[in-house]
């Protein structure tokens, strides 16, 4: 089978799932709602001084207004992680590759079937937790820039797509979704921001620290929006090509 073919067969197990579908929703509707709640008071909106200003010195309005990336991103993780970890279950992983024997293009196939729809998905989950916030924001978020706007969005959606890429990498590692959410969403949740901070300049080259910088209207540091993205990109493709070799030297 050549990869088309492979992937659209690949596209259909996803697809056919309600619960791949559902976290795709879910993460519309997370993303979505934290952005608003944390937009819905950023200053005291009868100071217009104070509105202009944010809610202190580091306010960031950019980054204020896609903040519900934080808990939305568990629901692109546990997409990936799952749609990969479905294989492992009840012998599906043989069937896969008696129609795909060439385990290189079946796996290709599937990670291209998970970045598409968190790729469609993102930006349109961006756009949508932007507008939402900037409404929250008012006078607040009026210093953002068009150019600024557009970098979130499109960095959220990619952003968004390498967290889903490294779950699905990591799956494929440890042929195990539990396995996969167990490292990845502790890790995010408490050592990239509890842990990390005591990590000094190193927490700003973690995956999921580096690729947020492009969610962010302002920055400071080594990284830039898209070269943090690229560190990111970086740490998933070292874990797809780790999850790609177990998968050629283990057994279906």
């Amino acid at each position: 089978m050549t990869f088309v073919p492979a992937l659209h067969s690949e596209w259909l197990k996803i697809r056919t799932l309600r619960s791949l579908l559902g976290t795709l929703l879910a993460l519309f509707a997370a993303t979505t709602a934290f952005s608003a709640l944390a937009s819905a008071d950023p200053a005291d909106p009868a100071d217009p001084a104070e509105a202009a200003e944010g809610s202190g010195s580091g306010f960031d309005p950019l980054f204020t207004a896609l903040s519900g990336v934080m808990p939305g991103q568990i629901a692109a993780i546990s997409f990936g992680a799952m749609a990969v970890s479905a294989e492992f279950r009840s012998g599906a992983l043989r069937l896969s590759l008696a129609a795909v024997p060439r385990r290189g293009r079946w796996f290709a196939a599937k990670l291209t079937a998970v970045a598409v729809p968190v790729l469609a998905v993102g930006p349109v989950t961006a756009l949508a937790s932007l507008v939402v916030a900037r409404a929250g924001l008012g006078e607040a978020a009026d210093g953002l820039t068009v150019a600024q706007q557009a970098r979130g969005v499109v960095g959220c959606g990619i952003y968004l797509t390498l967290m889903a890429l490294l779950a699905a990498g990591l799956a494929a590692l440890l042929r195990s979704g539990v396995g996969a959410l167990s490292l990845l969403i502790p890790f995010i949740l408490v050592v990239s921001f509890v842990i990390g901070d005591a990590a000094g300049g190193a927490v700003a080259y973690l995956p999921d620290r580096a690729g947020q910088v492009a969610l962010h209207a302002s920055y400071e540091g080594s990284l830039g929006p898209w070269s943090g993205l690229a560190v990111t990109a970086l740490w998933t493709a070292a874990v797809i090509l780790a999850g790609g070799w177990r998968l050629r030297h283990r057994d279906a």
